[in-house]
């Protein structure tokens, strides 16, 4: 018992940090054994299976309970996720033309696009209204938020106190198991870390470095720039504490998961730390995770010039402002679509009138370097999630004369 105390007590980024340079550095010594990768498997299994009923409790037992005055705070965050999403958009769309990268197309893809904007929010949509059964065991949380806001609805008009007590009870158990599987992370990362060192090497680097340094390029401008910029006028304050404690504490872990799914439990346990109202992230939390997608706009966007480059297409400025328009519409439909913002890449590059044969070939390059792209994508807009939620809760509660204690428990060191 007393080794699980001081484990739990002692500081979770410095065991993350140190599980990273245990995985990079057996990934490189003995990278044969595979079964040291086996812990990140389960680990990262084990998040995106709790957070589907995390999710779902939760926001039940918020909506049951609500109190007034909660959804401006909705409509602020909303506000925030769409405008970053944009900004994210003409980030790449300025770099794309300060550093233009082009692209050898030589490689096939098999996968299939979806083959317009309509078909990605048409599917979207139709997700909401899902089986809430199959909502809950793939994952689809869109359809998770829909039938949790309607049931918390529900029991906020029939239920009683004792009731709605039981479903809160019910969330607390269920955060509690996350604690404990965060408590993991340490172990988890190694895993992840040993399998992406050993697997993935440096080969990539050579052939597409330009194109990897454009995206991490405009990604970090993102994260270290425009998105401090929003919080900072939103909260007139140095926005750097924030910034950095959710790139630590949630961009560190989704960027070795990969999974903006399996991260909802993280950013859930930091919004907890940072004082924010659980009613409020419950909800504000996994809808981010579904439409604040900074780092999927960057890449339809990078992608598209980059391809518009290599075959000489030229493109106007007034044509840049639609792409981002249609990037960021696209984006926010990417986790309803298999492959992600790979896969959205040639409904960009239809707009420019360039065939699937030739953007399907891009999605492919996508896939070679998707190690790196979409670890950092998902670590841009899992922190992002965790920036604007706690940014929106800072923001309201001053613009209503409430007392704010900026960082919660961080701002006492805890």
């Amino acid at each position: 018992m007393d080794i699980i105390k001081k484990w739990t007590e002692s500081s979770l980024i410095l065991k993350i940090i140190i599980g990273l340079v245990i995985g990079a550095s057996l990934g490189l010594l003995v990278p044969e054994w595979k079964i040291i990768g086996f812990p990140g498997e389960i680990f990262v299994t084990a998040l995106k299976s709790i957070a589907p009923i995390l999710v779902f409790v939760l926001v039940a037992s918020a909506i049951s309970k609500a109190r007034s005055g909660i959804g401006s705070r909705y409509r602020t965050v909303i506000i925030f996720y769409l405008f970053s999403t944009f900004l994210s958009a003409m980030v790449a769309v300025m770099g794309s033309y300060l550093f233009p990268v082009t692209i050898h197309l030589t490689t096939a893809s098999t996968a299939t696009a979806p083959g317009a904007l309509q078909d990605v929010i048409g599917g979207m949509i139709l997700k909401i209204f899902s089986n809430p059964i199959k909502s809950l065991a793939e994952g689809e949380y869109l359809g998770i938020l829909f039938w949790s806001i309607i049931l918390g609805i529900a029991l906020k008009m029939v239920a009683s106190d004792t009731t709605k007590d039981v479903i809160t009870d019910i969330a607390e158990a269920v955060t509690k198991v996350v604690r404990f599987i965060i408590q993991c992370a340490p172990i988890g990362i190694m895993g992840l870390v040993f399998t992406s060192v050993s697997q993935s090497g440096l080969s990539i680097f050579t052939e597409y470095g330009q194109l990897i340094l454009l995206l991490v390029g405009c990604i970090a401008f993102v994260a270290f720039v425009t998105d401090p910029l929003i919080s900072g006028i939103a909260l007139r304050r140095n926005p750097y504490p924030l910034v950095l404690t959710c790139l630590r504490e949630s961009g560190i872990i989704a960027f070795f998961s990969r999974s903006s799914a399996a991260n909802i439990p993280v950013n859930m346990n930091l919004c907890e730390k940072l004082g924010i109202d659980r009613d409020f992230f419950s909800i504000s939390i996994p809808l981010g995770s579904t439409i604040n997608m900074e780092g999927a706009a960057i890449t339809i966007t990078v992608m598209t010039l980059a391809t518009c480059h290599t075959i000489g297409i030229s493109v106007p400025l007034p044509v840049t402002i639609i792409l981002c328009i249609i990037s960021t519409l696209a984006a926010c439909g990417a986790s309803g679509v298999a492959g992600g913002s790979l896969l959205l890449i040639p409904m960009a590059c239809s707009l420019f009138g360039i065939g699937q044969d030739i953007s399907m070939q891009v999605v492919a390059v996508g896939f070679i370097i998707g190690v790196i792209q979409d670890s950092c994508e998902t670590a841009l807009n899992s922190a992002g999630d965790a920036l604007f939620t706690a940014t929106a809760e800072y923001y309201n509660r001053a613009k209503n004369g409430e007392p704010v204690n900026y960082m919660g428990e961080f701002a006492k060191g805890d």
